[in-house]
């Protein structure tokens, strides 16, 4: 029999194999995180029908003559690295990878890799795909709550029963600022200028602390100004130092209050240059509010510890206060928390949106305005990407050619590349490109299938030399 038959019939098979894959790249154009696959063909073996020869004194050297024996597929190639165009969602935990990078998943304890984001929560809060796979990464350092730990992956749980509030803090910071104008009739009036600060217990609970700001009027040049504080009242308007009166020693509201150690403290400001001297006493530029139970059923919730370090009442900073002329209106307040904004406290908070940074740090940001980290997703890089299998779902696992997981994963900065929430990866099919394989396949197949039409017409005049 010819063997150009056989040629054909391999010719067809793997255009029908180019076919197959040309098909399953068009019908998953629009498949979020697709990636699409291309063939190779390889020539296979040949027939040797006479051997090369070697030149002599008197003949010349032939080449070899071969009959080659058809083609096969020689690769089915994944564009596991290209990236397809990206779709907004505004879903917070849609998520696109800018890079070669891998999110890691897991299911029934073994890691796979994917490229599709496409994630949100189940009934524990855990991070998810839609096909159930856990979303893994790295938890937050519990000696550190800003950073996270790099260790063994594990499943991430941005929405637990423990992330969806935010714990109350109390306040351990304060600062005046503005200026203070000598000439404001209301430095030298009975009632003062006045000035208050909201407070946060360790519980969570509001307060109002009502402070009077007057000019000391035995200091000559008026450089010197007293700061009383009258009143300590909750969010219900009662007060919980007892009365008004700054000289009762034992006080009704169950808390004793005092700034600096008394109900009074000296602010000095330099008259020549209008900048702030000190408070209290020489060198000082910080005085302490301090709120302490004087009865059994008061608690101490003014006290606390902040970041490993104990916190009793709060420091109130006072070096921003300038001595200017302003139009006999001073400007002077109090304000929550440090100029770095830091140490304010805040009530108890409830989970309202979920922030992913770029790198895969997982914020949830709450009613009470904290930010707070909750983990990070991990990705996973290869050495050879293009080796790594796939099993459906747009999910990978690693082979022997692909290079192995070490468990623990990367950072996606550390390569360059970068996480865009809100958005996902759509196909990386190129249908102009698709619809000329096909082309040029449809081409292929009908040229093979001529092949053993014309090779049996051959055959046909052969058999029919004898009749």
């Amino acid at each position: 029999m010819m063997r150009s038959l056989y040629s054909g019939v391999a010719g067809l098979k793997t255009h029908q194999t180019k076919m197959d894959v040309i098909g399953n790249n068009i019908a998953n154009v629009n498949t979020i995180g697709f990636k699409s696959s291309s063939v190779l063909f390889r020539d296979v073996l040949y027939q040797t029908t006479s051997n090369a020869t070697g030149a002599t004194a008197t003949t010349g050297g032939t080449n070899a003559s071969q009959i080659g024996l058809g083609t096969k597929v020689s690769s089915i190639s994944t564009k596991i690295t290209d990236n397809g165009a990206a779709q907004s969602t505004n879903n917070p935990y849609d998520l696109m990878i800018n890079g070669d990078s891998f999110f890691v998943v897991s299911r029934g304890g073994t890691n796979y890799f994917t490229k599709v984001g496409s994630f949100g929560v189940d009934g524990a809060g855990c991070l998810v795909t839609s096909n159930g796979y856990q979303v893994m990464g790295w938890q937050v350092d519990p000696d550190n709550p800003t950073q996270t730990k790099k260790n063994v992956v594990s499943p991430l749980y941005p929405e637990s029963e423990e992330n969806k509030v935010s714990s109350p803090e109390q306040t351990s910071e304060a600062y005046l600022k503005g200026n203070i104008d000598f000439t404001d009739p209301d430095l030298t009036s009975v009632d003062g200028s006045i000035l208050s600060l909201s407070i946060y217990d360790t519980m969570g609970y509001s307060y109002t602390c009502k402070f009077k700001l007057t000019m000391d009027t035995t200091v000559a040049d008026n450089s010197q100004y007293n700061l009383e504080l009258l009143s300590i009242k909750d969010a219900n308007n009662v007060e919980i130092t007892g009365g008004d009166d700054p000289t009762t020693s034992v006080v009704e509201g169950g808390y004793d209050a005092t700034i600096g150690g008394g109900k009074t403290i000296q602010i000095k400001m330099n008259k020549d240059n209008g900048s702030f001297e000190y408070v209290g006493s020489a060198g000082n530029s910080t005085a302490l509010l301090e709120i302490t139970p004087n009865k059994a059923d008061a608690g101490d919730v003014f006290t606390s510890v902040i970041n490993g370090e104990r916190v009793e009442g709060i420091n109130i900073d006072f070096k921003n206060l300038t001595l200017f002329e302003s139009n006999g209106k001073s400007t002077a307040k109090m304000v929550r928390g440090s100029v770095g904004n830091e140490g304010g406290g805040r009530s108890m908070g409830i989970m309202k949106d979920v922030s992913i940074d770029t790198s895969g740090k997982i914020y949830g940001v709450y009613s009470n305005g904290e930010t707070k980290l909750l983990g990070q997703i991990a990705v996973a890089n290869f050495t050879n990407p293009m080796a790594l299998e796939a099993v459906g779902d747009s999910i990978y696992t690693t082979t022997q050619n692909s290079g192995e997981f070490d468990g623990i994963g990367s950072a996606i900065d550390e390569d360059g590349g970068k996480m865009t929430q809100g958005v996902l990866e759509m196909s990386n099919v190129d249908l102009s490109a698709e619809f000329t394989e096909m082309i040029t396949t449809q081409r292929g197949f009908q040229a093979n299938s001529r092949i053993i039409t014309t090779s049996d017409n051959m055959l046909e005049e052969l058999v029919n030399l004898k009749r």
